[in-house]
């Protein structure tokens, strides 16, 4: 498999953000890049005559693509693909083939079409490599997006269960910081176990004794990662709470939020945790979500 970084297009809004977040990253990388664009054949809602999915529409439409990803990023290499067949299917193929792939994503709110909604969500629950969820401009400005606070001062921020550590994940996040140039914020959160609950209403001491178990388990996990990306900044933070919410909140203003999704096999099948899956869908900033097993 040679390196490369991968776009889904498909005429929106939301893909062209996608796939001038895969230049961007293919620069960084140093990879070429990879637009695809699957055209649902022989399948469509419509009669084929009077869909704006044809032969000729989809190629304007990844030349268009190509040429804007050249002369925003000279030199980068750009590859195309039209692909026929079901978007989830092809799209999750390309993923597979590619270092990372990047699609668009409006969110809660958002009108769900090719693409965006559901095709996006199968192919980021089925990828067996990270998948970036990239929403438009316009679409990250919405009402739905919260506004910037304390809890967010930029750089990229990375969601993580210390009681379950995902080296590939923890991997993902330094090498992204590393290219970026960007700081690393390392989130946790913990709640208090419910066989503690009582024990807490008499002495309050335990949530502070968890607290610091916490931020220790976290220090130490990242620990052995700091020699290897000495150029990174990384600032880390465990707070009480419950996972998706807390993670939501320290998400405002960071320009990329990587979290986790666990791969699971026959009977479960592919799907997202219900943190990735709020991330996705209330997060207005770029979401990657990495497979671990």
């Amino acid at each position: 498999m040679n390196p490369h970084v991968t776009a889904g297009v498909d005429g929106s809004p939301e893909s062209l953000a996608a796939a001038q977040w895969a230049a961007r990253e293919a620069v960084l990388r140093d990879v070429p890049l990879h637009l695809v664009h699957v055209e649902a054949w022989p399948v469509a809602p419509v009669p084929l005559a009077y869909t704006p999915s044809t032969d000729a529409w989809s190629e304007n439409l990844l030349r268009d693509s190509a040429d804007l990803a050249r002369k925003d990023h000279p030199g980068l290499e750009v590859v195309t693909e039209h692909a026929r067949g079901r978007a989830r299917d092809k799209l999750t193929d390309a993923a597979n083939e590619a270092d990372l792939t990047v699609l668009g994503s409006r969110g809660v709110g958002g009108v769900v079409g090719f693409l965006i909604g559901s095709v996006s969500l199968a192919v980021v629950a089925a990828a067996t490599q990270p998948v970036v969820l990239v929403r438009s401009e316009s679409a990250a400005q919405t009402p739905s997006a919260p506004p910037t606070t304390e809890h967010g001062s930029g750089g990229i921020l990375l969601g993580l269960d210390i009681y379950h550590p995902c080296d590939p994940l923890i991997a993902f996040a330094f090498g992204e910081a590393a290219r970026s140039r960007e700081t690393l914020c390392v989130f946790h959160s913990w709640a208090l176990p419910a066989s503690y609950r009582y024990a807490a209403l008499t002495d309050p001491g335990i949530d502070l004794e968890l607290g610091r178990h916490a931020s220790e388990g976290l220090a130490e996990l990242l620990r052995p990662w700091r020699p290897r990306f000495p150029e990174v900044q990384v600032m880390e933070k465990a707070v009480a709470g419950v996972a998706a919410d807390e993670l939501l909140r320290a998400a405002r203003g960071a320009h990329l939020v990587i979290v986790g999704r666990q791969r699971h096999r026959p009977p479960l099948g592919p799907h997202l945790g219900h943190v990735a899956h709020a991330v996705i869908h209330h997060n207005a900033a770029p979401v990657a979500v990495v497979p671990f097993e």
